[in-house]
């Protein structure tokens, strides 16, 4: 049996909280740090489903990587699924932990799972944020290609190693695709960046209509889905967890929770 201080403490030794934008709620948010545990469940969002998957597996913390407090909440009444989940997990025990942009911003993180997936190696930090004993820190990652591939191959790899139902996309250039920035999750932010670099491709998600035209002809811009490019930190926070704790059960959820769903 661990605390979950002690379960919580291994994710953040490489992604400490600090890490986290200002903005964020990474961390601990609901339950008890010195509560005694021997296994975790692990999902990319906390739902009700989830509450329940744990309830009905003894799971008595849930890690997740996206907050289910985002905004201070006036009240806890089931009004809706934030509440009702967060009020689920109170009555059955189950503590509620996020490591979100704290695991963005880690060099070993989100979009270094993205880019291994996607074969993109050499890689640096898109966006340098900070250094901590010689530690580099920031969003997004660039690397390159084993071998440059046609847009629509490099397209066809994505969608197939992200299991994505449809990918959107810029313009064809009608160029290889060797060097290949990446962001897990809503990355248009770093665009600028991803252009200073000089990348072929530049994989993220969110991106709205009119952000595709900033394209602008150098770079082909993909959007793979927020879901599709962040769900392998499942996989991160568990593999953290195991190799720091080998008799530590650790599961990942069974329930997709994705909120997108595509008509094809």
């Amino acid at each position: 049996m661990y605390k979950i201080s002690e379960i919580l403490g291994c994710i953040t030794e490489m992604a400490p909280l600090h890490w986290q934008e200002s903005w964020d709620n990474a961390g601990l948010l609901v339950g008890d740090a010195n509560m005694l545990i021997d296994k975790a469940l692990v999902t990319l969002d906390v739902t009700e489903s989830v509450i329940d998957e744990a309830v009905e597996n003894g799971f008595h913390l849930v890690i997740s990587h996206h907050p289910v407090i985002y905004k201070p909440l006036k009240h806890l009444l089931p009004e809706n699924t934030i509440e009702r989940t967060i009020i689920k997990a109170i009555k059955n025990d189950v503590a509620i932990a996020c490591m979100h942009t704290n695991l963005d911003n880690s060099y070993l993180g989100v979009s270094k799972w993205l880019a291994d997936k996607l074969g993109v190696k050499n890689l640096e930090v898109l966006e340098p944020m900070k250094v901590e004993e010689d530690v580099v820190t920031g969003g997004g990652m660039v690397g390159y290609l084993d071998e440059a591939l046609d847009e629509k191959d490099f397209l066809a790899m994505v969608k197939k190693n992200l299991g994505a139902s449809a990918l959107r996309h810029s313009d064809f250039l009608g160029k290889k695709i060797k060097k290949v920035a990446v962001c897990g999750g809503s990355g248009f932010f770093l665009l600028d960046n991803v252009k200073r670099c000089n990348a072929d491709a530049y994989v993220t998600a969110d991106v709205k209509y009119h952000d595709f035209f900033n394209a602008d002809g150098r770079l082909l811009l993909v959007d793979a889905g927020h879901y599709e490019t962040e769900q392998f930190t499942k996989e991160l926070i568990a593999d953290v967890i195991i190799k720091k704790f080998c008799n530590f059960a650790v599961s990942i959820s069974r329930v997709k929770t994705n909120s997108i769903n595509y008509f094809v």
